[in-house]
């Protein structure tokens, strides 16, 4: 999706998507005390840039980058629900990493409701959404050796570890080398 002034891939202005059981849906301000639960977790903060403790003024900050992201067709949050009100989680897809045509996934899964696939279902809701509608040709993870659960959802959800040497990155004073895992377009 583009305009006719802007060739960078646009989001719908409202997005609800559904799938595997799964309704991912818009982040709110009703959402602040629960994304702060949900992200104020010891391996969030190990796993991914969010800030660490993540509480109330964290997830307002964190909802207003995520929204500037939306409006310039960057990056969109959604969070993950089964039941369409809460949340249990987020995906996210980034178009701004990645030569045009591909994009990157990215999810957070709260303490109390992992092992029950949400990130698999999650990513392939994502994943579908980013090959069906964005038109993407290329989704991408970006994964530490070491991260075990992200190596299986990647693994569950049919992406593929590439041969691209990692991305080393610095983060929360950690030296992060970042394998990519890819899908590519049916």
């Amino acid at each position: 999706m583009t305009t006719e002034n802007d060739s960078r891939r646009l989001f719908p202005s409202t997005l609800r998507l559904s799938g595997h059981g799964l309704v991912l849906r818009e982040w709110t301000d009703d959402d602040l005390p629960v994304m702060a639960e949900l992200f104020d977790d010891p391996e969030i903060a190990y796993w991914t840039p969010l800030v660490s403790p993540f509480g109330l003024q964290a997830a307002r900050d964190y909802l207003e980058k995520a929204r500037r992201s939306r409006v310039t067709g960057q990056r969109v949050h959604l969070a993950i629900t089964t039941d369409g009100d809460r949340a249990k989680g987020e995906v996210l897809l980034s178009l701004s990493m990645w030569d045009d045509g591909t994009g990157s996934l990215g999810y957070a899964v709260g303490a109390a409701y992992r092992g029950q696939r949400l990130a698999v279902r999650a990513v392939r809701v994502m994943r579908d959404f980013a090959h069906t509608t964005a038109g993407l040709s290329q989704v991408f993870l970006e994964i530490e050796r070491d991260n075990e659960a992200s190596i299986r959802v990647a693994r569950a959800a049919g992406f593929q570890l590439t041969d691209a040497p990692p991305s080393v990155v610095e983060d929360k004073g950690r030296t992060l080398s970042l394998f990519t895992w890819s899908h590519s377009r049916p």
